[in-house]
């Protein structure tokens, strides 16, 4: 039997299905990224269909920007209205590390004002992530339909009937939910988020198709219970910055929002960590011009035609 050449175990990982995505260059990186083998050993132990598995459900991260917002819960109302159940969900603490590793191919996009701003909120609020399947079925893996349903990360460019466009068009990095964009990757982030018993808990009740909305909506409770509340909105956070100023000799209040902002850093004003990033992610710059990420999601479109291709290639 002559094995495929895409499925070929490189000397440096495993073999990444190409049923798993899309583009050679991340089976490639993947099959030897940490993340991912220690998510797909785990499941392979437990189930004889890790491909099958990994196509039916999709994963959200809903961020702390999320929490302290109070969309949490209309987050879960959502994905009831779209067809998607929630068959596991649980509590995920984002630090520095865990940002780099989620974004490790795509985090070279990223301006220094947008690593600064990424660390101040990641302290404040724990994160919920939900492991989900539709009900219904689809023509692309589960995954890369929530995607498209969740709307682009430019606030923008969202259209209403959106998961972003519901939860608040705040900035790119206020976005409040993130999604693992082909199935690859909801195994990949899985294991960023979660060790052996945690990746072992969501695993088992996914696989035993349980219903745990009752449960995700018990931790959006606790989430609550244990965070202020904050608004996100743009001109209220600039105005409580301008008064953080004025309390101190040598910034200017009256300075531009980006002005107030350098201003403040360069005179060591201990500022809002929240209206800081309010205020930072509107006005800094986000995206290094001229740079593409080094791995990148495909759409539904490519997806139809990748799969249509490599289901013919396998048989």
């Amino acid at each position: 039997m002559t094995t495929h050449p895409r499925l070929a175990e490189s000397v440096h990982g495993i073999p990444v299905s190409p049923l798993l995505a899309c583009h050679p260059d991340k089976q490639r990186l993947y099959g030897a990224d940490t993340y991912y083998q220690e998510s797909y050993e785990q499941l392979a132990a437990l189930t004889d269909d890790v491909t099958g598995f990994a196509h039916r459900h999709a994963a959200l991260l809903l961020k702390p920007d999320a929490v302290v917002a109070r969309r949490l819960d209309t987050a879960v109302q959502w994905l009831t209205e779209q067809g998607f159940r929630i068959v596991g969900a649980a509590v995920t603490h984002l630090t520095r590390t865990m940002i780099r590793s989620l974004w490790y191919f795509q985090w070279n996009l990223a301006t220094p004002y947008r690593r600064r701003l990424a660390a101040l909120f990641l302290e404040d609020a724990d994160a919920l992530v939900l492991l989900v399947r539709p009900d219904h079925e689809l023509d692309v893996p589960a995954s890369v339909d929530i995607t498209r349903l969740k709307g682009p990360t430019d606030p923008d460019a969202r259209e209403p009937g959106q998961l972003r466009h519901l939860l608040g068009r705040y900035s790119y990095l206020l976005n409040l939910v993130h999604t693992p964009d082909e199935p690859a990757d909801v195994l990949r982030e899985l294991a960023v988020h979660f060790g052996d018993a945690g990746r072992d808990r969501l695993f088992r009740c996914a696989l035993a198709d349980e219903d745990r909305t009752a449960y995700a909506l018990e931790l959006v409770d606790r989430l609550y219970a244990a965070t202020k509340p904050r608004e996100l909105d743009f001109d209220p956070a600039v105005g409580r910055l301008r008064d953080a100023v004025s309390r101190h000799g040598g910034a200017d209040p009256t300075a531009t929002p980006r002005g107030l902002l350098e201003s403040a850093w360069e005179h060591g004003i201990d500022l809002d960590p929240w209206d800081t990033v309010i205020v930072g992610s509107k006005v800094l710059p986000m995206r290094q011009p001229g740079r593409s990420p080094v791995l990148d999601g495909s759409g539904v479109d490519a997806w139809r035609r990748h799969l249509d291709a490599a289901r013919g290639a396998l048989t």
